[in-house]
């Protein structure tokens, strides 16, 4: 499996790509803000073709490049239902500094977009199944992807798990509640030596995660 990733823009949102080897379909998760220029570099560099946009929540800074990535390449954007009203409105309640950054740009749908409604669906793109595990708590359409890659899993956690940290719940959608209750059932459910992938900063594992991450402590 060929995965790699970079930050994007001025939030830093981890961009990634992943295809089950050069030269084939591949899957982009969270194109954020000045994400095309190092995308159809990778994308130019391993003759790969995007056949899906993978969002794991609205946030601007997530889905900043989504209707640009998925409309150039003729591809369908997936998100949470509970979500998909942000990508034509992603600063909606954000306050005045974020609107600022977002300032002059336009937000629309992609031409096609698919609502991941069912929670731990498995779906095919690319010749790589993606299941889908819905994780409320930093937004209320917050979701996980997880891979196969041979006998580990990876899964990309977007602002749910980040390396020795969670995701934000201050903002609108945001359960403090419901974003533990998530990672205790649909991640640390999840064997140690899945590798996290997060929106933002360095990977990590489950493992990892269980022993060190200090808003964790005390969670099975």
């Amino acid at each position: 499996m060929f995965i790699t990733g970079f930050p994007a823009g001025m939030l830093a949102c981890n961009c990634y790509v992943l295809a089950p080897r050069p030269g084939a379909d591949a899957i982009v998760v969270d194109p954020g803000q000045r994400a095309m220029g190092p995308l159809r570099r990778i994308l130019d560099e391993n003759r790969l073709t995007p056949a899906a946009v993978l969002l794991t929540h609205g946030h601007i800074d997530h889905i900043w490049s989504a209707q640009k990535v998925a409309d150039m390449y003729g591809c369908p954007a997936f998100i949470h239902p509970e979500d998909r009203g942000m990508l034509t409105d992603p600063i909606k309640d954000f306050g005045p500094k974020l609107a600022q950054l977002a300032v002059g740009a336009m937000f629309r749908e992609p031409r096609q977009v698919i609502e991941l409604d069912r929670d731990g669906d498995k779906v095919e793109l690319g010749g790589v199944t993606v299941t889908v595990d819905h994780t409320p708590g930093h937004t209320r359409g917050s979701v996980v992807f997880r891979i196969a890659q041979g006998p580990d899993e990876v899964a990309f956690t977007g602002d749910t798990l980040f390396r020795q940290s969670v995701g934000r719940t201050d903002l609108p959608g945001g359960s403090g509640r419901d974003l533990l209750g998530s990672i205790v059932n649909k991640l640390l459910v999840l064997d140690d030596d899945t590798v996290v992938l997060p929106g933002h900063g360095p990977k990590t594992t489950i493992g990892f995660e269980r022993r060190h991450n200090p808003f964790l402590e005390g969670l099975s």
